[in-house]
């Protein structure tokens, strides 16, 4: 399941294809640098929300019936997002970002790192999916790894990001995308009906 929503809503495949869409003009080496900078920034920003998400939530006194609510919206505008193959903002770039990333030297930062990474989706999915786990470290650690292993992953396709667009193609990388936004629906659908299953107003 952790490994699904991450997929879906940071994106590997999408992440590379509007890597090597901004990176064209940047050497071999250029491409690596930005893309392991980019990698680094974007998780050490979501790996923030990994250790100190819990501790916004209690800051600001929300419950994890109002996460699971609130991040199972977010979670299935995404997902919507995805099988109509639209952009919004949530887990990709905005045209207006695009137009001012392409004007931008250094891409790593953003919008790399940011939004493309570590988005508004990613973030609302790392601190629901720890919020979750109500303390358990086996279940912590099968979130952190998912999330480690959807990072690396998108390493790996941004360093391949050019084989990956010839080979696939932007119809693939939608067919991909609409399959996990699928998948990324029902799981938003079950965050919803939990928190709402929890909500003092239908708890028994």
């Amino acid at each position: 399941m952790a490994f699904a929503t991450f997929f879906a809503t940071i994106g590997p495949l999408d992440v590379a294809v509007v890597f090597a869409s901004l990176s064209g003009d940047q050497s071999p080496k250029e491409r690596t640098s930005s893309a392991l900078k980019g990698f680094l920034i974007g998780t050490g920003i979501l790996f923030t929300f990994v250790l100190f998400g819990e501790a916004v939530l209690n800051l600001f006194g929300i419950s994890l019936a109002a996460l699971r609510i609130g991040g199972g919206v977010l979670l299935m505008l995404i997902a919507i997002d995805l099988v109509f193959a639209r952009s919004s903002g949530a887990s990709s770039t905005t045209k207006d970002e695009n137009e001012e990333a392409e004007a931008k030297s250094d891409i790593s930062i953003f919008p790399l790192a940011t939004p493309l990474i570590a988005g508004p989706g990613a973030m609302g999915a790392v601190v629901l999916l720890m919020a979750d786990t109500d303390g358990n470290l086996v279940e912590t650690a099968l979130v952190i790894g998912a999330l480690v292993a959807v990072l690396v992953l998108t390493l790996v396709c941004m360093l391949l990001a050019s084989q990956i667009q010839k080979i696939l193609g932007q119809i693939g990388v939608h067919v991909i995308a609409r399959v996990f936004g699928v998948i990324l629906a029902a799981l938003a659908a079950q965050f919803v009906l939990d928190g709402l299953e929890q909500s003092p107003l239908f708890a028994k």
